[in-house]
């Protein structure tokens, strides 16, 4: 999995950067999917999932893209919902902590726990569950 720049659903360029909160200065969110693929969103949205470890997501949380996704929550609809620019629901996700940006102690503490996460990309975050430890 790679991360693109960003990109609206049609795999245009986007002129909205991302704010704090991960929703971009516009009303909405106007990222899609990774790729100019045929493929339908459920499709694309399956094909971007995948267990990575730490160490793959390390230099996307230094970037700014990783988003966790609370395990309460269906990745694949975290990532419909960005796919189809329900800036609303991600913004309530967000407001409730149910999707947050990680920060330090986390990477701490995934790094020294060797976790696992499955990972869905959805330009230009990475959106991420932890797997149960096995």
């Amino acid at each position: 999995m790679t991360i693109s720049g960003n990109q609206n659903h049609d795999g245009h360029q986007d002129e909205n950067s991302a704010g704090n909160d991960g929703v971009p200065a516009g009303n909405h969110l106007a990222y899609g999917i990774l790729g100019d693929d045929p493929t339908t969103s459920s499709e694309k949205l399956e094909k971007y999932t995948g267990e990575v470890t730490w160490d793959y997501l390390r230099p996307h949380f230094t970037s700014g893209a990783l988003l966790y996704v609370d395990p309460a929550l269906s990745l694949t609809e975290v990532g419909h919902a960005f796919a189809n620019d329900d800036a609303e629901q991600v913004r309530e996700w967000r407001k409730t902590g149910d999707l947050v940006t990680p920060s330090a102690p986390h990477a701490a503490y995934w790094e020294e726990s060797k976790a696992r996460f499955r990972a869905l990309v959805v330009s230009p975050f990475v959106l991420i569950q932890p797997l149960d430890p096995k």
